[in-house]
């Protein structure tokens, strides 16, 4: 069982000894039946996520510091392992692979050949939050949230250029393309300004904080 989630892009090939999907960007729920015989695998962002019987989030996201992409490898139960794509050249990606356990996420980015692999283990209900059609938000950044629900609405947010609102913080749960109430509650929080524009939502920093 695959669930999808908004802007979400995948690619299958069911095959007699092996099943494979590519993630070629957003996220992706797995919940994968076993077959010892017939592994799946998961590519995505030059890595390869390999499972017999398990659930799992693979999350392919644009790499702002980059060109590449960012992944993000979530297990919910079993285990799986992660590896460097069978073939690749030496030193790619992963020096070697990791087995993961249950409720951790590993976290790559980077270049192929400089990647950075964080490990840690994120809430479960925040996670799958979207599957609710939810977004929650545990101290992140302004610019972090604001780009996350623009994935589920046609009518875009921006922030104003100057006053550095990117780095402001937000905690909160959020419906999933509701971003008139994300706006207005991000402004009572702190102290924004709301520009309706014809293409979508402005924050601005209040007169006073110029």
């Amino acid at each position: 069982r695959m669930s999808l989630n908004t802007a979400t892009r995948v690619r299958v090939t069911l095959g007699r000894e092996e099943r494979t999907v590519k993630v070629e960007g957003g996220e992706a729920l797995f919940e994968v039946a076993k077959d010892a015989q017939r592994p799946f695998v998961v590519k995505a962002a030059s890595a390869e996520v390999i499972a017999t019987g398990t659930a799992f989030v693979v999350r392919v996201t644009p790499d702002s510091k980059t060109a590449g992409d960012a992944l993000a490898v979530t297990l919910v139960e079993g285990q799986v392992v992660l590896r460097s794509p069978e073939g690749g050249a030496a030193g790619t990606v992963l020096a070697a692979p990791v087995t993961m356990a249950p409720g951790e996420r590993v976290q790559l980015c980077g270049s192929v050949r400089a990647v950075a692999l964080q490990v840690d283990r994120p809430r479960m209900d925040q996670l799958l939050a979207w599957k609710r059609g939810e977004a929650i938000f545990d101290d992140a950044s302004l610019l972090e949230a604001v780009a996350e629900m623009n994935r589920y609405s046609a009518m875009p947010i921006r922030l104003a250029s100057s006053g550095g609102l990117g780095g402001l913080r937000v905690s909160g749960s959020f419906r999933t393309g509701d971003s008139v109430g994300f706006v207005r509650a991000v402004a009572v929080l702190h102290g924004l300004v709301v520009r309706e524009l014809p293409d979508g939502l402005e924050l601005v920093p209040e007169p006073n904080m110029r």
